[in-house]
C-alpha cells in the first residue's frame, strides 16, 4: 500500500510551507536542496517540522487543504503539539524505522 504525506517545512525564521507527497524523504531533500525553483527555494524553507501519513491521496490532500486554510497561530499550533522545539525531523526519515508523527 502506497503511503501519502502532508507536511510542514519551514524556515528558520519560521516562514511555513504545507505540501503533500508521495515520497516523503526524496521532497524533503528537494527542499533542502533547493533543486526546484519557487517559494521554498527563495524564502530557504528547509526544515521539515511536522508530518502525518495517509494511505489515501485524497484524504491527504484534503488534509493539506484543510491546514493551508487555517490561520498561522493555527498552524503553529499545530507545529508545537507535535515538534514544540521546531527540530528538524529530516534524520528521522533516513532512519530504518521513521517515526510518524501525526498532527
Amino acid at each position: 500500500m502506497k503511503t501519502y504525506h502532508v507536511y510542514i517545512m519551514a524556515s528558520a525564521s519560521r516562514v511555513l510551507y504545507i505540501g503533500v507527497t508521495g515520497d516523503l524523504l526524496r521532497r524533503v531533500m528537494e527542499h533542502k536542496e533547493r533543486r526546484v525553483p519557487g517559494f521554498t527555494a527563495r524564502y530557504r524553507v528547509t526544515e521539515l517540522v511536522c508530518f502525518e501519513a495517509f494511505g489515501d491521496v485524497r484524504i491527504a490532500i484534503a488534509r493539506e487543504k484543510q491546514i493551508k486554510g487555517w490561520l498561522r497561530a493555527r498552524k503553529i499550533a499545530l507545529i508545537e503539539s507535535c515538534n514544540p522545539q521546531w527540530r528538524d525531523l529530516a534524520a528521522e526519515l533516513q532512519s530504518p524505522t521513521p517515526n510518524r508523527l501525526s498532527f
